[in-house]
């Protein structure tokens, strides 16, 4: 997915750049202004580093009325327009609070760049904070954390027009247009606890992953409804498609009945594979602790079978073995039978892919880290950013889905043109 968040780049400054700043700031003054001090003196609060962050900012608004005057401070004014003192105020800084004067013009039309009229904190903080709350921290640690490691106290009001902020990017993200055929699409839910009025009700938060046909894998969107059903799945699925998804070759989900009537109604061709790894949860749920074992083991050798009618000899030996005490895990297999041995008609490579939503299951790990320290969430959209936020976060940190080369040329097999070369 295109990235809405900020990040903050390092410049190099040019030759002539870094001769001013020399001449401006001699190294000998510097080592004479250091003598003496203590490391606080230094780097803590109100220290030489704080005041030096002031003095250089202050120069740089004296600069930038220079250049609207369009005279340096003291020549005579040609048009009347001419300084008219300043404004003191308090800008946060990751050095801690730094005491600037904003200089003012008689016409009252300057208008300074590099700290506007109303801005109390300079670039970088805001970044800082939206990273802060993408970890997981609330508000009120947030400015907690700001105050100790920079001296500088933001209010938590600020702090939350500040992640409000990330709002904007997560509308543009929902509603941006995807790609027109993805390869793999896994679907899931989580449940997050939101304030509805006076009371606390779960929601269900709907995710999907599309894995690109160059192996690239991107969060496809964010939708909330109050349950996990397939009707609403059936909306989900109208939106990807509104928004430019015309095929998908494979969808991998969990066993939610009704799910591949809904995938046939918008996506008829693609091939719907009931994650395995959910299917065994399911029916571990009938098995006592002492049989959980040979039952998992008894299951394996239909997964990890050849092909389709090694997979069937395999479920007919389960039965034979297990069937008399669980007949449910029986019933429910050989009932998703259909969506549950497609994979087994793809390679090794490709089958370790589709057979299990882990990608999204891993996902859903990552944004339950970053809001576990949440009871609950105030409202939908503050559950929305933050796991819009611990979204970005978990993307940056993948990579194109494994010897993709040899998944690619086994999809290509199996679905011709519809996967592009």
């Amino acid at each position: 997915m295109a990235k809405q968040t900020k990040t903050t780049t390092t410049t190099e400054l040019d030759p002539e750049a870094k001769d001013r700043l020399a001449e401006l700031l001699p190294a000998e003054a510097l080592e004479g202004a250091l003598e003496g001090l203590e490391p606080e003196e230094i780097t803590g609060p109100g220290g030489l580093l704080t005041q030096l962050a002031g003095r250089v900012v202050n120069a740089a608004l004296e600069s930038e009325l220079d250049d609207h005057l369009g005279r340096p401070h003291g020549a005579p004014s040609a048009d009347g327009n001419h300084r008219n003192g300043s404004t003191a105020k308090i800008l946060a800084t990751e050095l801690g609070d730094v005491e600037i004067a904003t200089p003012r013009d008689r016409a009252g039309e300057f208008e300074p760049r590099l700290v506007s009229k109303r801005q109390s904190r300079l670039a970088g903080l805001d970044e800082k904070i939206i990273a802060l709350y993408a970890g997981g921290l609330s508000v009120r640690e947030i400015s907690d954390q700001l105050a100790e490691l920079y001296g500088a106290r933001i209010g938590r009001d600020q702090i939350s027009r500040i992640t409000d902020a990330v709002l904007d990017d997560v509308a543009e993200w929902r509603h941006r247009p995807l790609e027109e055929t993805y390869a793999i699409v896994y679907l899931d839910a989580l449940v997050v606890k939101v304030k509805t009025d006076r009371s606390v009700a779960k929601r269900s938060c709907y995710l999907a992953i599309g894995v690109t046909t160059d192996g690239e894998r991107e969060v496809l969107g964010i939708w909330w409804q109050e349950s996990e059903g397939a009707r609403f799945w059936l909306a989900v699925l109208n939106d990807l498609n509104q928004r430019g998804v015309a095929d998908v070759l494979i969808f991998c989900v969990d066993g939610l009945a009704g799910f591949t009537e809904a995938i046939e109604a918008v996506f008829p061709k693609a091939w719907v594979q009931t994650c395995i790894v959910h299917q065994i949860r399911a029916g571990m749920r009938y098995v006592p602790y002492k049989d959980r074992k040979p039952v998992a083991a008894g299951l394996k050798p239909i997964y990890t079978a050849a092909n389709v009618e090694a997979a069937e000899l395999a479920l007919d030996a389960f039965e034979e073995r297990w069937g008399s005490h669980y007949p449910m895990i029986v019933e429910s297999w050989r009932a998703r039978w259909e969506n549950i041995t497609p994979f087994l008609s793809l390679p090794a490579d490709l089958r370790r892919i589709v057979y299990t939503t882990n990608s999204i299951e891993n996902l859903n790990r990552a944004i339950r880290k970053a809001i576990k320290t949440r009871g609950h969430f105030p409202s939908e959209e503050a559950a929305t950013k933050l796991i819009y936020l611990a979204i970005c976060r978990a993307e940056g940190k993948w990579r194109t889905v494994y010897n993709w080369s040899a998944a690619r040329r086994a999809l290509k097999i199996h679905f011709g043109e519809r996967m592009p070369d």
